[in-house]
């Protein structure tokens, strides 16, 4: 199962070596894919000049640490004030949290289809077996019937003789 822990390590770290703190996880086997990270942690590693790779940096920006940091840097050089940029956060993650819950719903809606054609597909192929073992039980009743008709002939014929 593949499930990774975000980390805060030194660059001169080996990949699976010591780590400085472990921020949250990560596990990109669910639909969506599952991420816990601790963002105020994690945005006070970045405000202190950490380098993200390139997958957390993906993971940052959909959870929206590099927007508060954006933001943030904005208002330390002065470009916006304080409650803009809170305002402009705050409205982000609104949309941003309307858009995964639509994913969420999408996805619910195509397991209930799909679940749903399983069962009309099994109810068609249920119908068609026992339309099958009906005709096959018409025939089996109509072939004696046929049988004891010839026979019925040849006895009243012997009776004759």
């Amino acid at each position: 199962m593949a499930m990774y822990d975000v980390v805060v390590a030194d660059a001169r770290a080996p990949r699976d070596g010591k780590f400085i703190e472990k921020i949250g996880t990560y596990n990109p086997l669910t639909n969506p894919a599952t991420i816990n990270l601790q963002d105020d942690r994690a945005f006070h590693w970045l405000m202190n000049g950490a380098l993200p790779s390139d997958t957390v940096k993906a993971m940052l920006s959909h959870r929206g640490v590099m927007l508060k940091r954006h933001l943030q840097i904005g208002v330390v050089k002065g470009a916006i004030t304080q409650d803009a940029a809170d305002s402009k956060l705050a409205e982000w993650l609104k949309a941003k949290e309307a858009k995964i819950q639509g994913k969420h719903e999408t996805l619910a809606k195509s397991k209930q289809d799909a679940a749903k054609a399983r069962k009309q597909a099994e109810t068609k192929v249920k119908e068609a077996r026992a339309e099958a073992i009906r005709k096959k039980a018409e025939v089996a009743a109509a072939a004696p019937a046929v049988e004891a008709a010839p026979a019925a002939e040849g006895e009243a014929a012997e009776a004759q003789a």
